[in-house]
């Protein structure tokens, strides 16, 4: 199996040059844990987690209040928060491979890439289960 075959392909994703509070919104309004992060062009330059945001707005309550989070959350760029250290994967990736490095680096999504390095599709560890549950019922 391929990438592509288990990959969810209508992403989310925000510009580099968003706020702090931009990518909160836009979590909660989207439902959505990991963020793709890409520049004006499109092209893949980070990700933001989910973890991430949460240690950083929990940080920012803490350091200056309720009353303030929401000010500080929008002077903040979103480029300090970025997982850059990421190897994004290839629609042809073969799902294998994908499968150690998740276990090897712990990441809790991968962004996935098209030649030109747009981003074409997100893959999760829920995905992983989905497909784990799939086999296991033998569909």
């Amino acid at each position: 199996m391929k990438v592509q075959e288990i990959m969810t392909s209508n992403v989310v994703c925000i510009n580099q040059g968003a706020t702090v509070k931009d990518a909160h919104l836009l979590m909660q309004n989207r439902g959505v844990r990991h963020l793709p992060v890409v520049d004006d062009d499109g092209k893949l330059v980070g990700v933001l987690t989910h973890k991430k945001m949460v240690a950083t707005v929990m940080g920012l309550l803490n350091r200056y209040g309720a009353g303030a989070l929401e000010r500080h959350e929008r002077q903040q760029p979103l480029t300090a928060l970025l997982e850059t250290d990421i190897t994004p994967l290839t629609l042809d990736m073969p799902l294998v491979e994908v499968v150690d490095y998740f276990i090897n680096n712990k990441h809790g999504c991968l962004p996935v890439i098209d030649s030109e390095h747009n981003v074409a599709g997100i893959v999760t560890s829920s995905d992983f289960v989905k497909l784990c549950g799939q086999l296991l019922k033998g569909k």
